[in-house]
């Protein structure tokens, strides 16, 4: 919330780190739904919360137009087309909604729906924090196995504090485990085409002063096959009910290359990123594609400026798939708020028993 006027949300626009911090003002879901689309705001959990407040600002105009129900249905809606895949998005959109009808008699509506975004962002702290002690342990394991020596984590994309809110969530375990003591090392991959690694995650380990390495995508297979990868953990956008999992575009990769050398391989969420009516996710995972100019282009620092450079002839045309589906079967488990637990439907079940009957129902 913006210092003086709470009911202002500012935001870092991850679009220019780590080379330059620029902060943005929302004060209209119109400015929510921007956010997200173009990636001033990223991370499935952190959309989540972007949206929650874009539902506080959704009502005040709503209240303002002549039909309060048709207003708000449509702003909900053009909310969730900001970002097809991550489920999150909709998850908030859906809560604050169904908390609008119960409450839109109230006078006070407003000042309750902003409570409830502040309630859904302080939850998700608390969760990040949660999981990341069960991932803790993993990590605890594999330093006594390794008699101290670092545990080396390979990590894709950007699944941090600047995707959640605090911890995290991929790097949630990582952090706790370098302000346990346990010695880590980061294998950051640079993550193509937005480099969310390169840009992102590099910046949150050097901030928390994590030993880490910035390799190219291609060369964490190679790490894996000599030995220097002990553990693979990654974030995710949406996980199926039978445990398929959606994240950048590249994780499939890196899941069969960790099955491959047998490398633990673990998705960290918190279950609001659960799709508790999706089965098949290769089948039913609405997969985002973006504009071709993201792989067409890179972005860096030049004399002073965070500047885009074309990387490839003027007249190639290119495809950027945003997001892939790792099965089930490549997964060793999942980390969530809850413990541990195996990639399934009777895995998640166990540890998220209510939700998975409610949807049973």
């Amino acid at each position: 919330m913006k210092k003086g006027d709470e009911k202002l949300i500012e935001i870092l626009d991850q679009r220019f780190l780590p080379h330059k911090r620029v902060v943005k003002t929302l004060s209209s879901s119109t400015d929510c739904e921007r956010a997200i689309r173009d990636m001033e705001v990223r991370g499935a959990p952190l959309i989540g919360v972007t949206a929650a407040f874009g539902m506080y600002f959704a009502v005040l105009e709503a209240l303002e137009s002549q039909n309060f129900e048709t207003e708000l249905q449509e702003k909900s809606a053009f909310l969730k087309s900001s970002r097809p895949t991550a489920v999150n998005l909709m998850w908030a959109v859906d809560i604050q909604n169904s908390f609008i009808q119960d409450h839109k008699l109230d006078d006070d509506l407003p000042e309750k729906v902003f409570t409830q975004a502040k309630k859904l962002m302080e939850q998700d702290v608390d969760v990040c924090r949660r999981l990341g002690e069960h991932g803790l342990n993993l990590i605890k394991a594999l330093s006594e196995k390794k008699k101290g020596a670092p545990v080396n984590i390979l990590t894709h994309c950007n699944a941090g504090s600047l995707a959640v809110v605090e911890w995290g969530t991929a790097t949630s375990p990582i952090y706790q485990a370098h302000l346990s003591g346990i010695p880590v090392h980061v294998w950051v991959d640079e993550t193509r085409p937005r480099n969310q690694g390169a840009h992102l995650t590099a910046w949150e380990m050097s901030e928390a002063q994590v030993p880490h390495t910035l390799i190219v995508d291609n060369a964490g297979g190679h790490l894996m096959q000599h030995g220097e990868v002990d553990l693979v953990l990654v974030g995710c956008d949406r996980v199926t009910r039978e445990g398929d999992a959606a994240n950048k575009i590249g994780t499939y990769l890196k899941a069969l290359s960790a099955k491959d050398n047998e490398v633990p391989f673990y998705v960290c969420l918190p279950s609001s990123t659960i799709d508790w009516e999706v089965r098949n996710g290769l089948k039913e995972i609405e997969i985002e594609e973006r504009g071709s100019n993201e792989v067409q282009y890179v972005q860096g620092l030049l004399r002073d400026e965070v500047e885009q450079v074309r990387i490839c002839p003027e007249k190639t045309p290119a495809l950027n798939i945003g997001f892939d589906v790792t099965p089930a079967r490549l997964i060793t488990g999942f980390i969530t708020e809850n413990g541990i637990c195996n990639a399934s439907e009777e895995g998640l079940s166990h540890l998220f028993p209510e939700q998975a009957q409610i949807v049973a129902k």
